[in-house]
């Protein structure tokens, strides 16, 4: 998929991407392109892509690369894929009942909850909030567990 949308495998380009995206939602998918979630999430994505073109820039960013392990160890992305969000330079962040409300851990199962978490980042920013209410209902929202060691 990732032939299909754009895939950063530099720093200068994450942030070039990051500083020049305005009034947009910016999308940025950490994981690897030979795994099948990934795979899956990426479908979801290029499906989606241009439902939220008005509002959002979608790009997938390989986490193999080397100079991508200064955003990896940044935003903790322990677990791939990851969805990282941003507005103006500005990350946004989602409240979804996990613990963790910096990214979105996983995949989407349809479509139509990408697009709707998406639009709700977008509204919130528009409004000038950093951290919005997840639009879907739990049970579509990925479960995890974050496991502390040496705390």
């Amino acid at each position: 998929m990732e032939y299909l949308l754009p895939t950063l495998r530099e720093k200068r380009e994450v942030d070039s991407l990051i500083r020049d995206t305005i009034d947009k939602v910016l999308v940025l998918r950490f994981g690897l392109s030979s795994d099948s979630v990934c795979l899956q999430l990426d479908d979801v994505l290029y499906k989606s892509a241009k439902d939220v073109s008005r509002f959002a820039t979608v790009a997938l960013v390989d986490v193999d690369s080397p100079e991508i392990q200064v955003y990896v160890k940044y935003f903790d992305i322990t677990f791939i894929p990851s969805t990282i969000f941003f507005f103006n330079a500005h990350h946004m962040k989602m409240d979804s009942g996990s613990a963790d409300h910096t990214k979105w851990i996983g995949t989407f199962q349809k479509k139509q909850d990408f697009v709707d978490v998406v639009e709700a980042i977008y509204r919130g920013a528009m409004k000038g909030k950093l951290i919005v209410s997840c639009p879907l209902p739990p049970e579509r929202i990925p479960k995890f567990e974050l496991l502390y060691k040496n705390v």
